[in-house]
């Protein structure tokens, strides 16, 4: 794949061979991402965020990691706050915004929305995260979290082993996460779900196609027993006709440090792409991991700034021109004496 000035739009437009070379581009982005150095290597570039849907995490990290390569970030959030809420279309927003700046982030409730939105975009765009469809850039911290957590262990991105628990239906991270783990070898798949809100039939299709092992249940704790991730979701509630049909669900698998202790192996990794729902009638992933050495959550997160700093270097060229730019930070905290 050709990065300058290509959309991330989709998980499928990776080969494995692209996979390997962003995570190596990730790889150089600690020191930044630690602020052990500072480098204005997009000194003048715009970074468009636009999140029409809510998010924190993930909005904020894609700012984060344009600003740690020097660039600046202009953001709208919501859809009342924007000329769509006037009836303004996709496409004269994307004319409009991309003549603003050099690379554009952008969340939709619609899937579908944001390949809209780029074939309209004269510069980059980065799928946030469209509806129920993909979140591509959680699918590649997902996996990078993955690869240095197994590879912390002596294991790798082929031949293991993974229960993804919850809203399997409605989560936009696992489908994308799915799609990737089809670029490798021999993984070992448990979903697990209530029957209404199971995987995709062709998400599992795809799996089974690409020569792994996919299990359906609606049991938990049997299902962590021999897995090396485990990875919970939350009940989609804004996927959901009404909020009555989605409290139906709320709490069905909960994961608490002495569930854990009890049916998974010692060094199983827990993931999350968060937020977890943390209320007392939901507790899907319980505070109670908050610090076990497994809970690789908070990891996820930081990870995350690595990958879309490697992203954008790659869109906009200068992915070999980071160091060129760097010089010692000047400022001190106590992050930086960890």
């Amino acid at each position: 794949m050709d990065f300058i000035g290509a959309n991330i739009l989709s998980v499928s437009q990776f080969e494995r061979g692209d996979i390997d070379r962003i995570f190596s581009v990730a790889d150089t982005m600690v020191p930044y991402a630690r602020r052990e150095k500072v480098t204005r290597v997009l000194e003048g570039a715009i970074l468009g965020n636009m999140f029409f849907e809510p998010s924190t995490r993930t909005r904020v990290s894609f700012g984060c990691a344009f600003n740690l390569l020097g660039g600046t970030v202009r953001e709208t959030v919501g859809v009342s706050a924007s000329s769509l809420a006037k009836g303004e279309s996709l496409y004269d927003t994307a004319r409009v915004l991309s003549g603003y700046s050099d690379v554009i982030c952008m969340r939709h409730p619609q899937a579908g929305s944001v390949a809209e939105f780029a074939e309209a975009s004269r510069v980059p765009v980065v799928n946030g995260g469209d509806g129920a469809n993909e979140h591509p850039t959680q699918a590649l911290l997902d996996l990078y979290t993955i690869r240095k957590e197994l590879e912390g262990k002596g294991g790798s991105l082929d031949n293991f082993r993974i229960a993804m628990i919850g809203d399997l239906k409605h989560g936009r991270t696992v489908h994308s996460l799915c799609k990737l783990l089809c670029l490798f070898k021999n993984v070992q798949l448990v979903l697990v779900s209530p029957g209404e809100l199971a995987m995709p039939e062709m998400v599992v299709e795809k799996l089974r196609e690409a020569g792994h092992q996919v299990t359906i249940t609606d049991q938990l704790e049997p299902s962590i027993k021999h897995v090396d991730i485990v990875y919970s979701t939350r009940i989609q509630e804004e996927r959901f006709e009404s909020q009555a049909d989605a409290d139906r669900y709320r709490g069905r698998f909960r994961l608490n440090r002495d569930i854990f202790t009890r049916h998974a192996e010692p060094n199983t990794v827990i993931m999350h792409p968060l937020p977890r729902d943390s209320r007392a009638e939901a507790n899907e992933l319980d505070s109670d991991l908050n610090e076990h050495p497994s809970l690789a959550i908070f990891r996820q997160t930081d990870n995350g700034l690595l990958v879309r700093m490697a992203l954008f270097a790659m869109l906009l060229g200068v992915d070999e021109r980071v160091d060129q730019y760097a010089r010692p930070i000047t400022w001190q905290t106590r992050r930086n004496e960890i």
